[in-house]
């Protein structure tokens, strides 16, 4: 009888691991994926970019630049605020680099000298 009992509970075990799994690969189905600034990549003068777009945190921004010249940082509000790199931020410089967003507000910029202040920065909100 005991052994009945345990093939139960091992069978509920297993299905509540698949529905998690199953959970997980659902929300990554759901990601979508932008390319920042479009077919001009990752450039100045990029504020008005992310107008009428609705991002979702899990979803994946592709970054695509000349890694010569240019960068992307991960920022806090500060950062982009004041153009600044904090100490510990994220620097990606692959030139094709893909981020995926968190809940919250997301922030980057290039901190390559002037930059930032020329309009190279995004600040996006994924619900």
């Amino acid at each position: 009888m005991a052994q009945g009992r345990g093939s139960v509970r091992q069978a509920k075990f297993a299905a509540a691991i698949f529905l998690l799994c199953l959970l997980v690969c659902l929300e990554n189905v759901d990601a979508a994926t932008y390319t920042v600034g479009g077919s001009s990549g990752w450039t100045f003068n990029m504020a008005n970019w992310s107008k009428g777009k609705r991002f979702r945190a899990g979803d994946v921004l592709v970054f695509n630049y000349d890694a010569t010249i240019h960068n992307v940082v991960a920022v806090n509000r500060g950062g982009y605020t004041s153009c600044t790199t904090p100490a510990g931020a994220k620097v990606y410089n692959s030139g094709k680099d893909q981020v995926k967003l968190a809940k919250g507000l997301n922030f980057f910029i290039c901190n390559t000298a002037g930059h930032c202040e020329s309009g190279m920065k995004i600040a996006i909100n994924a619900i």
